[in-house]
């Protein structure tokens, strides 16, 4: 069975990492990281994602943007949002992107995996 595959967004190596580790294993494979917005839309044609998973605060254009960009390049694109700002404000602006998931940071690793179970359907 083939993994599904991750593209990671966050100018944060650490949490990068932190999701490497939690998703593989679990039947996924991490095939790009971005480190901010710009490098996400670059890589995105070139890696086609099963899913992106992406912070909302980053240099440059921030999550919240890059996400209304690929979303414009791949209607379907599957984009599951993480932030430190998870109020309701934040929750209104991913679901006007079109987007139904956003995870707080700090995130427990069985609601980051349950999630992207989610995010595929």
């Amino acid at each position: 069975m083939s993994k599904v595959r991750l593209m990671v967004v966050d100018d944060s190596p650490f949490a990068s990492k932190q999701i490497q580790d939690t998703v593989e294993g679990n039947g996924y494979e991490v095939v790009a990281y971005a480190k901010n917005g710009e490098e996400a839309v670059e890589m995105y044609d070139e890696v086609h994602p099963d899913i992106v998973i992406m912070d909302i605060i980053m240099p440059g254009i921030d999550g919240l943007e890059t996400a209304q960009i690929l979303r414009k390049k791949d209607a379907h694109a599957k984009i599951l949002m993480l932030s430190s700002l998870c109020d309701g404000g934040t929750l209104e602006e991913v679901r006007k992107i079109g987007l139904k998931y956003l995870i707080p940071k700090p995130w427990e690793d069985d609601v980051l995996l349950a999630t992207l179970e989610l995010v595929q359907k």
